[in-house]
């Protein structure tokens, strides 16, 4: 019996043993199994596919397995590299919403699959692709504007800048919560600015009829707008509709804000139009048409909060020390600075240069010596300028200095300078100073007058 006992003993511990000494090499010897169901099909999807998708900014498709074994090297190359997905704002100095970097976990999941020979894995739990509008980053618009013709553009190799018109009609007055420009030829449209112009129901217009666009120029606006009907047809006073400025923006990259209720909003009257003031085309190989489009969205909540924008550097509130000329075969940096005149909560920033940028930072500098970060960009990247948010309000005091440097890269070394040999390069004169072989220098951001709990504020996209 005792016999018995002893060997049933030993034969449970060698199992034991047998058992824990299988389990020990799969948790420290073994590879973990990398597929696409559990591990990849989620970075991808969240951090791909917003852009890898028909009708957005990415080169080919992100919906599917088929399509990201197609693409499993490049996708490993450009995540190792650090390429994609592009975030150019510096990490460790300030941070905003929406931060599409991978971490180093995932970045080494990508490479695994990629040379493991692309796994599937069990689909009965794959994750699925997020559903989209096709025609907008948002969900389906309220309202959805298109001018009455499409844009001729000529592949003539230089830049073209239009006035354009999108003029609406709806049932009754409501509120506007964010608009978005949704470009056509994604590859040519440089930026976008334009204003919302507000109809008084009682007063007379035809703003539906008129040219709907014409060749951007700082001479002779006036009769430029007269041309496209934009002015009141009676006699009263005043003579031009009410206009809320900056309410279509657009770069590459850049996706409108859209606030928490108590913040922004603006009243959208029943008759009105879009007017984009400037519309900049970058050069052309070949004749195109542009068929781009705004996108509305309404807000149920009244406007409590209105955001104010302002600009510094070019075109802006604050002049450029030194003055703005960049000498051939040199690096330079230029300061650009504003004093607050009361405190702020502010919610977004945005940087822009355009090609020989090499570098971007803006800081406030409080009465008291303390430092508060608001961006760093340490390589920057024509290509993707994004309208950064923060998650929270910043509060800034009356009394702050916001300090904003950029730092250009005019040597022939630099492969993004758009004359070879490097000729001197400045801001130009008015629209000039929008081609994009000129340069910009501009800070803009938005705030609301601060108060006491703004920083508690989230400032996160609500859904839509």
């Amino acid at each position: 019996m005792n016999k018995t006992v002893n060997y049933l003993f030993l034969f449970i511990l060698g199992l034991f043993f047998s058992c824990n000494q299988q389990g020990g090499n799969k948790n420290k010897g073994e590879k973990e199994i990398i597929t696409w169901s559990e591990h990849i099909a989620p970075i991808i999807y969240k951090n791909c596919t917003p852009c890898h998708r028909p009708g957005q900014s990415g080169s080919f498709a992100l919906m599917n397995y088929a399509d990201a074994v197609k693409k499993s090297a490049l996708i490993k190359f450009v995540t190792q590299s650090h390429y994609m997905p592009p975030w150019p704002a510096n990490l460790n100095y300030s941070h905003f919403i929406g931060e599409r970097v991978l971490s180093a976990d995932e970045i080494k999941e990508i490479k695994v699959w990629s040379e493991s020979g692309n796994l599937r894995g069990d689909t009965t739990h794959e994750a699925k692709a997020p559903a989209f509008f096709k025609e907008s980053c948002f969900g389906k618009p309220d309202l959805t504007i298109r001018a009455k013709e499409a844009v001729e553009l000529k592949g003539n190799g230089s830049d073209a800048f239009l006035i354009i018109k999108f003029p609406y009609h709806i049932d009754k007055d409501t509120i506007v919560d964010f608009v978005e420009f949704v470009p056509h030829q994604r590859k040519l449209v440089h930026h976008v600015n334009g204003h919302l112009i507000s109809y008084d129901a009682k007063r007379s217009f035809n703003y539906m009829s008129g040219q709907s666009m014409h060749s951007d120029t700082r001479a002779q606006l006036m009769a430029v707008y007269q041309n496209m009907h934009i002015p009141y047809t009676d006699a009263l006073s005043p003579r031009f509709p009410t206009l809320t400025p900056n309410t279509v923006y657009y770069l590459p990259g850049y996706l409108p804000p859209s606030y928490p209720d108590e913040v922004g909003g603006y009243h959208f009257k029943k008759n009105g139009l879009f007017l984009l003031n400037n519309i900049h085309y970058g050069p052309s190989n070949k004749d195109v048409l542009d068929s781009s489009y705004i996108n509305v969205f309404y807000r149920k909540t009244p406007i409590k909060r209105p955001i104010v924008e302002t600009q510094l550097g070019t075109f802006g509130m604050t002049s450029i020390e030194p003055e703005f000329i960049i000498p051939p075969n040199k690096i330079k940096t230029f300061l650009t600075r504003s004093t607050l005149p009361k405190d702020i909560s502010l919610l977004s920033v945005n940087p822009h240069m355009h090609l020989i940028g090499k570098s971007f930072w803006a800081f406030a500098l409080k009465p008291n010596g303390d430092t508060i970060p608001l961006i760093k960009i340490d390589k920057w990247d024509f290509r993707w300028q994004y309208y950064y948010t923060y998650k929270h309000p910043l509060k800034i005091e009356k009394g702050s200095t916001i300090f904003v440097y950029g730092t250009y890269d005019n040597r022939n070394e630099n492969p993004f300078n758009p004359f070879h040999p490097a000729r001197t390069i400045t801001q130009g004169n008015g629209v000039e100073s929008m081609k994009t072989s000129e340069e910009m220098f501009q800070f803009i951001f938005t705030y609301v007058p601060y108060r006491p709990g703004d920083e508690k504020i989230d400032l996160e996209r609500k859904s839509l």
